[in-house]
């Protein structure tokens, strides 16, 4: 009998192999073993969670409430995300059969891409985007298609690029707004002008709106407010940014029921429930957590004028988010590319930021800077980049 000797890279799936790891991951990494770094490169509230919804969540360990719920959630939790949706979204779903409590948003995207994607499937994103979206449609054994935005328009999505790459193969429109990593949003308008769009082309829209508590002006439109496309949308949130409440690992998912359905099925083998922890957390924080909402967004709305203001004045163009909580400078009129730019910034002067390249190619000569944190770090970082563009 011959013996084939193999590696273990050999045993790894082929259409994971070439996947790379998170570029942001990859600067944390460093951050995480040096000392005296002002880190703006992790998306991650600098805040504490409310005390009075880590206080729910000790009183639900110390009363045993420990066990596995629903595998859609609590009763509880589901019928008040039902009353938000309605309340914050104008929008109508069924608590019984149309949303479902996952382990994050990260976990809800990779379901809903698993229930409804087959092998070749494309799917049309925006680029600069969250650097999980495109491994996570081949994992799906999907087919990602890069749609750029512009500095010019302020990265919005414009159909006009959309047209140039939807196929027959298209099946699917991912739509991240407000944005990571640029605070980009939409306004009414661009919401249906990309409704038209998805029923044009009879796509299913998804949308990740994680970031839709954090926005500063111009109103919060979504595309769960349009009546239209609710056969054909799966919306996606979670409690890590309004909140801060990232270690509890806690979002969810609104569709239709049969997508519903589908989507609990996967979840059911894979992940059973969301934590029952969590659940009782993020019951607490839907029910009394809105004025912590509120004073979170006032500061980051503060810290974001500051930024802007900064950077622009130290001759980094920066375009004004109006949601999220990072900034998205070109550092094109320093001569050195993002990556090199981030580098040095780190090597020198001890300031993390994720190069533009780490959310897609047409993040090249930009670089994120989140300001989820206090103002004097993100002073101490302005003068540190400040002496640094002295240097160059």
């Amino acid at each position: 009998m011959t013996t084939v000797s193999k590696s273990a890279r050999d045993f790894i799936a082929p259409h994971l192999r070439d996947i790379p790891k998170s570029g942001i991951r990859d600067f944390f990494d460093i951050v995480a073993s040096r000392k005296d770094v002002i880190s703006l490169g992790i998306g991650e509230p600098d805040f504490q969670t409310p005390w009075h919804i880590r206080e729910k969540a000790i009183a639900s360990i110390e009363n045993g409430a420990t066990r596995y719920t629903s595998n859609l959630g609590t009763p509880e939790l589901r019928q008040a995300l039902s009353d938000y949706m309605r309340r914050s979204f104008s929008a109508a779903y069924d608590p019984v059969s149309e949303i479902l409590v996952t382990v994050g948003v990260s976990e809800a995207f990779d379901i809903a891409l698993r229930a409804v994607l087959s092998p070749g499937d494309e799917v049309l994103y925006h680029e600069p985007c969250f650097v999980a979206y495109a491994p996570l449609i081949r994992m799906a054994h999907g087919v990602p298609v890069a749609v750029d935005t512009f500095r010019k328009d302020n990265f919005r999505l414009t159909v006009a690029e959309l047209e140039k790459r939807v196929t027959p193969r298209t099946r699917v429109l991912l739509l991240n707004f407000p944005n990571n990593p640029t605070g980009a949003t939409l306004d009414k308008e661009d919401t249906e002008a990309l409704a038209d769009f998805a029923l044009r082309h009879d796509l299913l829209v998804i949308s990740d709106e994680v970031y839709s508590e954090l926005t500063y002006e111009g109103g919060r439109h979504s595309m769960a407010a349009i009546p239209r496309l609710r056969d054909r949308l799966i919306f996606l949130n979670g409690f890590s940014k309004a909140w801060s409440m990232t270690g509890f690992r806690l979002g969810y998912v609104c569709a239709p029921a049969p997508l519903t359905d589908a989507m609990m099925k996967i979840h059911q083998y894979c992940m059973m429930c969301a934590s029952s922890i969590s659940q009782t957390a993020g019951l607490e924080a839907l029910r009394q957590g809105e004025p912590d909402v509120v004073a979170m967004r006032e500061s980051y709305n503060q810290r974001r004028n500051f930024i802007v203001a900064s950077l622009n004045e130290l001759g980094l163009d920066c375009f004004m988010p109006r949601g999220a909580f990072y900034v998205f400078p070109s550092v094109q009129s320093t001569g050195l590319t993002s990556h090199e730019f981030a580098m040095r910034l780190l090597n020198e002067y001890n300031v993390a930021c994720v190069p533009g390249t780490a959310f897609g190619a047409c993040g090249a000569g930009f670089l994120r800077c989140a300001y989820a944190t206090g103002i004097d770090p993100l002073k101490e970082a302005i003068d540190r980049i400040g002496q640094f563009l002295r240097t160059l």
